[in-house]
């Protein structure tokens, strides 16, 4: 298992949820968080286990294969969870980009 937070999370997601396109962005950054915190994350996931369940259902599923992450400081996950065909629908896009946080001392 990976010693780092995008490897744990990797690691989850492909066990829970065999993901067959996976893109993680670490957000961190955006966030009045310590540098390197790695506790705010933007997340694509392409998967067949979403065949079939709505947004809420699929998002449940992601915070179930990460619920060890999350007791251990993941802090907030923006999600874009899609089926290999809705993913091809788009044209095989990525994450849409997370605006800066306003809140804290995070600056602009």
């Amino acid at each position: 298992m990976s010693s780092t937070r995008a490897g744990r999370i990797r690691a989850a997601l492909d066990a829970a949820l065999a993901p067959v396109h996976l893109v993680l962005e670490d957000d961190s950054h955006k966030h009045a968080v310590p540098a390197g915190q790695g506790s705010h994350w933007n997340a694509l996931i392409v998967s067949a286990a979403f065949e079939g369940r709505g947004a809420v259902a699929r998002h449940r599923a992601v915070y179930a294969a990460l619920a060890a992450e999350l007791a251990a400081g993941l802090h907030a996950l923006a999600l874009t969870t899609l089926t290999p065909a809705e993913w091809e629908a788009r044209g095989g896009g990525g994450p849409a980009a997370t605006p800066p946080c306003h809140g804290g001392s995070a600056g602009p």
